[in-house]
């Protein structure tokens, strides 16, 4: 099969604007104004999640007029979720609330069913006992788990498909599957899992036919489903060929499978698997990086492109005659410059809802009418945002010194020549099977505005580089993934881009960890750290959060960090302050499970303890991470005043 990759191309500027005024931070804080843009499978609506005091609405557009039909708003702490259209006039939402002592929202796996026009009402998933009338009518019992949507059915008008976890004594449940009427609530079980935890894929009918399961979060099993006995059996015919197989879509014969694997270690590819025999045949593989989307019409659950973000997006169209790669070509080419992809779409594939983005725009989204070859202008995710005043991200590599290549991105402030620049070095999170990509970063983009020019690297032990690189940051931590950071601040020294006397680090999560470590390991490298919601100590990583509550979570921490108390120690900041020179800003969540309070506390306990300079910013109702704009604007303002405080800028 010939695939024809597409590359997306993107100007030079050639000219230095002038830097104006740096902007208020709010402008960079706030959430977006629209998101979750979708038409329904008709076309007659469009519709979209926006903010109403505070608070997600469902807004239901008449996709003619534009003019709004209906909006799914909840009353007290309550709010819209996700959402999905279930058939020509129906939708499924998901009913969030804001507790008042978090900040961001719980989900309790309720489900709510309406009508576009507002009508015929029904609260379809509940823990509690669906609304009723009449002593007669005898009422579905609650669902005591967490539903969510597997499969909307579109070809079925009544039904959907949802997943739901259990609420048992143990923390990893027999996940199980029902059919649920869309007007009524009453439902039926479709199958109970083969294996803890499992997810699962439908085939082009419904049909229930995957199930994927871990121990550990890294390595799973898969399972195969007889659709005719219900009778689920282990797929293990791949072992030692393909591995971490990710199955997507099923071909038109429901036969074979679509689905990502590892093989040899190496990167991720797209292969087509025929269940009957395992044999399997390679479709698509990029030799730097894992597709990071594989793309299907919604229409027809058919798989037509995979994208893949090396540096800058780019496309592979493994279905060359489907018209929704012709569609995709096509808005490429209108719409240069930004990454473009085609986010929902009628059943019949002739009305798309367009999302298109880049470095300096967080998202446009355009209704594409084929039948009419016209492509209007909907709604924007941040209208306030001018691009003209961003920042570019460009994509760059560096060699560690190891010799391992390395990848990031490097925002560059506009109206400065890219030399001996301020420099903000920011980390990302997880570490493991997260990376930064070529996209509008709020951070990122305040920090620019202020004459501050921003890396974001992609350490050994970041997702979406193959196996063998996501494996080299296992048990390393605290040594080669921050020196892959350091690296790549030393690279952007080296061609005099930052200045080494002017350099910064801050990051969230994992990046907080980082923020702290490589300032320890390079104590005269840095003017100062800001660690925000981070993991400081490793040893207490198996003994708070949520992580290690769970048996996989603990085969998980064994796994990526060791069970070596000596290095856990060692690669702990909370242990090391005493070789730290850098000034800290810490801010952390009250409410944050992932990594928990304690972590924070440890540290300052440490600071005390050493004397050393530092700065305390606790938000109360935040777990990990911040939802409101409100504390947006606060964290924002407080690590912008606290950087400019040690930053020549």
């Amino acid at each position: 099969m010939k695939h024809f990759l597409w590359s997306i191309c993107f100007s030079l500027f050639l000219t230095l604007p002038v830097l104006a005024d740096p902007l208020s931070v709010e402008y960079f804080s706030k959430r977006d104004e629209f998101s979750a843009v979708k038409v329904s499978p008709e076309g007659d609506y469009v519709s979209a999640i926006t903010d109403k005091g505070g608070k997600n609405v469902l807004a239901i557009f008449d996709r003619e007029t534009f003019n709004v039909i209906h909006a799914v708003y909840f009353d007290g702490k309550a709010q819209v979720g996700n959402y999905y259209w279930v058939n020509k006039d129906r939708v499924v939402v998901m009913k969030e609330y804001i507790s008042g002592i978090r900040d961001e929202p719980l989900y309790y796996g309720e489900m709510l069913a309406v009508n576009a026009d507002g009508s015929k009402v029904k609260n379809i998933i509940s823990y509690k006992s669906p609304d009723s009338t009449g002593t007669r009518v005898k009422k579905t019992k609650g669902l005591m788990g967490t539903s969510f949507m597997l499969d909307p059915l579109l070809h079925d008008k009544k039904h959907i498909l949802v997943s739901v976890y259990p609420w048992a004594s143990i923390k990893e449940p027999f996940t199980e599957v029902f059919r649920v009427n869309v007007y009524n609530g009453r439902r039926k079980q479709v199958t109970r899992a083969p294996a803890r935890m499992a997810t699962y894929l439908t085939d082009n009918e419904g049909e229930v036919r995957f199930a994927a399961s871990s121990t550990d979060y890294i390595e799973q099993d898969l399972y195969i489903r007889n659709t005719k006995s219900g009778d689920w059996s282990k797929l293990d015919q791949f072992d030692g060929q393909l591995n971490n197989i990710t199955p997507y879509a099923f071909d038109e014969t429901n036969e074979n499978v679509f689905a990502t694997a590892n093989k040899d270690n190496g990167t991720k590819a797209l292969y087509k698997i025929d269940l009957a025999t395992a044999n399997y045949e390679l479709i698509s593989q990029d030799k730097t990086v894992s597709p990071s989307n594989i793309w299907l019409n919604e229409g027809d659950k058919s798989l037509y492109a995979v994208e893949y973000e090396p540096g800058y997006p780019t496309y592979e169209f493994v279905d060359k005659n489907s018209p929704m790669t012709k569609s995709l070509k096509g808005l490429l080419q209108a719409l240069p410059g930004y990454q473009v992809r085609i986010i929902s779409s009628t059943l019949d594939g002739k009305v798309n809802v367009i999302w298109a983005g880049n470095d300096r725009t967080p998202g446009e989204y355009y209704v594409y009418d084929k039948n009419r070859g016209k492509l209007d202008h909907l709604l924007s995710a941040r209208s306030w945002i001018d691009p003209d005043k961003m920042a570019e991200a460009k994509p760059i590599q560096f060699t560690a010194r190891d010799g391992l290549t390395i990848h990031g991105y490097l925002t560059l402030p506009q109206g400065k020549e890219d030399k001996n620049l301020p420099l903000v070095v920011m980390p990302h999170g997880g570490p493991h099977g997260v990376r930064d990509w070529w996209s509008f970063d709020p951070t990122a983009q305040m920090l620019a505005n202020n004459g501050i020019a921003v890396l974001q690297v992609n350490f050994r032990g970041s997702g979406g580089y193959g196996t063998d690189f996501e494996h080299a940051g296992h048990r390393r931590w605290g040594e080669e993934v921050q020196y892959d950071i350091i690296d790549g601040v030393k690279y952007l020294v080296a061609q005099g881009t930052a200045d080494k006397d002017n350099l910064c680090i801050l990051g969230g999560s994992f990046g907080g960890y980082s923020a702290l470590q490589s300032a320890i390991i390079e104590p005269d490298m840095f003017k100062c750290s800001v660690g925000e919601f981070g993991i400081y100590s490793l040893p207490m990583m198996f003994t708070e959060g949520d992580v290690q509550q769970r048996a996989s979570g603990v085969k998980y921490l064994k796994t990526v960090l060791g069970e070596d108390e000596s290095q856990l120690k060692a690669f702990s900041p909370v242990f090391h302050i005493d070789k730290l020179k850098a000034p800290v800003l810490l801010i952390h969540g009250a409410k944050d499970k992932r990594a928990p309070i304690e972590h924070a506390e440890a540290l300052i306990k440490a600071f005390e303890k050493h004397n050393h300079d530092y700065e305390y910013f606790e938000l109360e109702a935040a777990g990990h991470g911040i939802y409101s704009n409100k504390d947006r604007a606060k964290h924002y303002q407080k690590v912008l005043d606290f950087i400019k405080q040690h930053l020549d800028t």
